[in-house]
């Protein structure tokens, strides 16, 4: 992986080393527990998901200090010309310091190189951290409701806004009544940039 910036030497493929895969299941099981999340409840379950982001044409890069991973995040194919984030996941201890929004650059950057033109995720509401969780949705308040979206604790939806996505629906009841998953997506570059066109299918 061709590395640029200055956190460039930071960056890696989890595929490239046993330790960093391993690393990478510790720090989803344990993020997501913490949680209260127990969608990968054990390290077995996590590793299965760590293979899975790494499978072809999936991609999915780390951010390390020396030999230690800090946090990790992947990206599938969705759409022709839009693919989707998944996970972004940064280890509790090092939460707040830049990491996760330094990932999200790089894959975005990787994004640009292959010619995508969007980025889209979804971001649950499990654990009633956002005003969605508050009501029922139907067709006669989902516009306004998320609209007028608030943030009750420190759900992750603001932090994605700041990084330039926007909630773009939802699926009400996704995960059980009243937990919804938000969906969000982000233009990776401007209309008529002809520079990521030519890049269109570049391997990185």
């Amino acid at each position: 992986m061709r590395n640029t910036g200055k956190d460039s030497s930071r960056f890696c493929r989890i595929s490239e080393s046993e330790e960093w895969i391993d690393q990478a299941a510790h720090i989803l099981t344990r993020t997501f527990t913490e949680q209260g999340n127990h969608t990968w409840p054990d390290i077995e379950s996590a590793r299965r998901e760590v293979l899975e982001c790494m499978e072809e044409p999936n991609l999915c890069i780390g951010y390390r200090q020396g030999d230690a991973l800090l946090g990790w995040t992947g990206l599938r194919p969705m759409y022709e010309e839009t693919w989707e984030m998944h996970p972004l996941v940064v280890d509790t201890w090092h939460q707040k310091k830049g990491i996760g929004r330094s990932l999200l650059e790089e894959i975005e950057r990787i994004g640009r190189e292959k010619g995508l033109r969007g980025i889209a995720l979804g971001t649950d509401d499990e654990q009633f951290g956002t005003s969605l969780s508050l009501v029922s949705i139907d067709r006669s308040n989902i516009w306004d409701e998320l609209k007028g979206i608030r943030n009750l604790g420190s759900h992750p939806y603001e932090f994605y806004e700041k990084c330039g996505y926007m909630i773009v629906g939802m699926i009400p009841d996704a995960n059980g009544r009243h937990k919804p998953d938000i969906w969000m997506w982000k233009r990776l570059y401007l209309e008529g940039d002809s520079r990521a066109r030519l890049r269109k299918r570049t391997e990185v």
